[in-house]
């Protein structure tokens, strides 16, 4: 199963959702690692170390900064790009597809956008 890490901006209804779905999911949030307000180049980091997928809304800087490391040669395990707009019940069941679908290989170097 897939491992997560919500960066602190991630809406909070997302993960409750996914954890209400799947309790036994990897889901980690940004503000329970001691990542809140961090740079998103030190997220990334954390991510890259401990294997997760990151799940933001950030569409300005993360991808840009993902994209970088890729480039470097450097791991990127992945990123999941979720609008703010996106409805959060079709946004967790596009993730819920992800996560029972697919499995950590699929994701590494890239960035995606929801919806699938």
């Amino acid at each position: 199963m897939l491992r997560l890490l919500a960066d602190e901006n991630l809406d909070i209804a997302v993960v409750r959702g996914l954890l209400r779905l799947i309790p036994q999911l990897d889901l980690v949030r940004a503000q329970e690692v001691g990542l809140g307000s961090m740079p998103d180049e030190t997220v990334l980091d954390w991510a890259a170390r401990e294997g997760r997928i990151l799940l933001t809304h950030d569409i300005k800087t993360v991808p840009p900064i993902a994209h970088t490391r890729v480039a470097a040669g450097r791991l990127m395990p992945g990123v999941i790009i979720v609008p703010w707009t996106a409805a959060v019940g079709p946004v967790i069941m596009d993730l819920l597809l992800a996560i029972r679908a697919s499995d950590a290989a699929d994701w590494q170097n890239k960035v995606e956008y929801l919806p699938l």
